[in-house]
């Protein structure tokens, strides 16, 4: 299956997407920090193969997606419902999925909660539902010590410049160490993200997604509607940043839930464990 890059203009930028298969049931691909649409690679001819238009977009602020706004308040979580928002309406599929990880699916947590376009299922892929995540985070000394990076990002340009010294250094150490198997990630892979991250403005864009989420944290304390679609959390057990005791309480949050834990895989699970991921993919869509 053969994946080709376009672009969508879309609530005012222009995203860089990767694009396999055809037709008019959309699978819309969200990546996480610091990934890109590169994440997405073995997952795309699957999903395409399985009847989707898989779109993966390098999200607002990464890769090849312009403009990159500086600002910490186009980060909001407003802002980036708008962008599913507007790449769902620009692709004007009868049905939508959404397959997400990381950041990518901090926003689908969000976005089907809230209803904001109609979706016909939802794939997770180690992020916990913000609701959950934050519990965790109030009561778990453990859990706040994994995420430290969520203060360290608040610093104003320090962090920039810590991640994208001696050639991106600390984004191919974040792949690189924290996986299990680290024959998934060989130079060409790091590469990539590490030039996606050196494109101008991209690494203040990347970061200041966090930055808003701290700014702006209501998105994680509003009163959480309950996911009505098919949902799929599919979670590597060997996450260095967030614990399992994330997962505890999902099914408050979601009638039809389905969660599969693969143990040894670290947070990059789509990358460092493809066949396993895909083979559940394809498992739960053929339901």
């Amino acid at each position: 299956m053969t994946i080709t890059t376009r672009t969508v203009r879309a609530n005012g930028l222009a995203f860089a997407v990767d694009e396999a298969g055809e037709g008019d049931r959309l699978a819309l691909c969200l990546h996480g920090f610091p990934e890109s649409r590169f994440s997405w690679r073995a997952q795309m001819p699957v999903l395409a193969d399985l009847g989707y238009r898989v779109w993966a977009p390098d999200l607002r602020g990464y890769g090849e997606t312009e403009p990159k706004p500086q600002d910490v308040d186009s980060y909001r979580m407003e802002r980036l419902l708008e962008d599913v928002a507007a790449l769902i309406d620009a692709a004007g599929a009868r049905e939508v999925m959404l397959v997400a990880h990381d950041w990518g699916a901090a926003v689908a947590w969000t976005f089907a909660a809230r209803k904001v376009r109609p979706l016909s299922r939802m794939v997770i892929m180690n992020l916990p539902h913000p609701a959950v995540f934050g519990a965790v985070l109030r009561r778990s000394p453990r859990q706040m010590l994994r995420s430290w990076y969520l203060a360290f990002f608040q610093i104003p340009g320090l962090p920039e410049r810590m991640l994208l010294a001696r050639d991106a250094r600390a984004i191919r150490r974040a792949f690189s160490d924290m996986a299990k198997d680290k024959g998934r990630f060989p130079e060409a892979v790091l590469d990539r993200y590490a030039m996606d991250a050196q494109r101008p403005g991209a690494m203040t864009g990347m970061v200041n997604w966090y930055r808003a989420a701290a700014r702006h944290p209501d998105f994680m304390r509003e009163p959480w509607a309950k996911i009505e679609i098919p949902t799929l959390v599919i979670w590597g057990e060997a996450d260095a940043a967030l614990g399992l005791e994330t997962l505890e309480g999902t099914e408050a949050y979601v009638s039809d839930l389905r969660i599969e834990r693969l143990p040894g895989v670290s947070h990059w699970v789509q990358q460092e464990a493809p066949e396993a991921v895909n083979s559940l993919l394809v498992d739960w869509l053929k339901d």
